[in-house]
């Protein structure tokens, strides 16, 4: 310390460090945060260059770009106008192209180069429904229209046959054959009468027909129109399907109407659900069905609909879709015994000798009868579910293990003992 020092300045520092408060201690370790810690700001590895520097956009690149992409209509393009539109409409347009700066279009406007851009640059002559609105062609409805009453509707069926009979042909004298060969000849009978029926006008005062979103009916009687309507309905089905509920199924299928009606279906389960919603409660009904042709084929089908009809035939339809093979031994029984577990429901199915019959549960029963096995036994020492136990009498079904399969695999060949030591008369 230096003694020149004055005294004042060592008594003022004192007193300034005594004022001052503590500072708070250094910490060494980072604060927690869940997040992950920013990285720094990186400088770009190359200088940013101006596009007027690149020679990007030079008054000569902006003039060629514009030739290029807004170009002016040629000779032949103003010929082809004038053809199709009228002086004044032609004044309009070349008023309108010269309003247009191309510069402006190029330096200020968007041209889409993507694949997915609309072809609306230029073409105002054709209209786009993702771009355009619909143009209304009718007027809009009068308001003081109102729904005829009878007399009007007679009157106003009375004046349209009154307008199809021609002014310019005098009918007096003429047999009735005469005039219905000039009615026919001048007038388009079928056409009118799908006009009246289709499209009948049911208001007073009405400016005719207003915009509508719905598109007028076909007349299928109409004269270029009759004959080319087909229903879907196939002349091989002979007439048991005229509804067409089988249709699509016939086609996922395979299988004709008559061997679709051949199937033997059964509502096994049907339950009352509900879907809370915030407008309360919808019920509806699901339904367990399943389908059998009794000749080792079985399918299950579930369905849920707000109406218990329409579930009930969509269950009955996807069962028909859904039908498998299950293996049986001499097409009465099964091979074995086989075990399915759905949940806490297990279904045990036991093969048994001939005549033995089927004795299980009423809706293990209805499986059995559906598939073709008439010798069988079937318990559930667990749980009873109804809809468990069906899934799991099918899946043990469909468990079954060939036993050619087996000596195939083990080498060995398969002999059926009572067919040899009863000579093949088994039933």
């Amino acid at each position: 310390m230096s003694v020149a020092r004055p005294a004042r300045c060592l008594l003022s520092r004192r007193l300034a460090a005594a004022v001052k408060p503590a500072a708070a201690p250094s910490q060494c370790h980072a604060p927690f945060h869940s997040s992950a810690q920013l990285a720094a700001r990186r400088k770009p590895r190359f200088k940013s260059i101006r596009a007027e520097e690149m020679g990007l956009i030079t008054p000569e690149k902006i003039d060629e770009f514009t030739k290029e992409t807004f170009p002016q209509y040629t000779p032949e393009e103003m010929k082809a106008l004038k053809k199709k539109y009228t002086p004044e409409q032609m004044a309009a347009l070349e008023a309108g192209e010269a309003a247009i700066d191309p510069k402006d279009l190029t330096i200020q406007g968007r041209v889409r180069r993507d694949p997915y851009r609309l072809p609306y640059l230029d073409d105002f002559s054709k209209i786009y429904p993702i771009i355009d609105k619909r143009p209304k062609t009718a007027p809009p409805p009068n308001p003081r229209s109102r729904f005829m009453s009878l007399e009007e509707h007679t009157e106003d069926l009375s004046r349209r046959l009154e307008d199809l009979i021609p002014k310019d042909v005098n009918f007096d004298g003429m047999s009735e054959e005469e005039m219905e060969k000039i009615l026919q000849k001048r007038v388009d009978l079928s056409m009118e009468e799908a006009k009246y029926f289709l499209e009948p006008e049911t208001l007073t005062h009405s400016n005719g027909r207003s915009n509508s979103a719905l598109a007028p009916g076909l007349g299928k009687s109409l004269a270029g129109i009759r004959g080319m309507y087909k229903p879907p309905i196939a002349p091989e089905d002979q007439g048991l399907d005229d509804q067409g509920i089988y249709q699509n199924l016939k086609l996922r299928t395979g299988l004709s109407v008559r061997d679709i009606l051949s199937v033997i279906c059964k509502t096994l389960v049907v339950r009352s659900v509900s879907n809370q919603t915030r407008l309360g409660k919808i019920r509806s009904s699901w339904i367990l069905a399943i389908a059998g042709n009794r000749n080792g084929r079985l399918g299950v089908g579930v369905a849920k609909n707000v109406e218990m009809t329409v579930a009930s035939q969509k269950a009955r339809l996807l069962a028909i879709q859904n039908m498998k093979p299950i293996r049986r031994y001499e097409d009465r029984t099964i091979y074995g015994s086989v075990q399915g577990k759905v949940g806490a429901t297990i279904v045990q199915i036991d093969a048994r000798p001939p005549g033995f019959g089927l004795r299980a549960s009423h809706r293990l029963f209805e499986i059995f009868r559906a598939v073709g096995i008439h010798d069988i036994a079937a318990k559930m020492p667990r749980s009873r579910n109804p809809m468990n136990s069906v899934k799991a009498c099918i899946e043990a079904l469909q468990s079954q293990k060939d036993p050619n399969e087996i000596a195939v695999g083990r080498g060995k060949k398969l002999v059926d003992v009572r067919k040899v030591y009863y000579g093949g008369n088994v039933y």
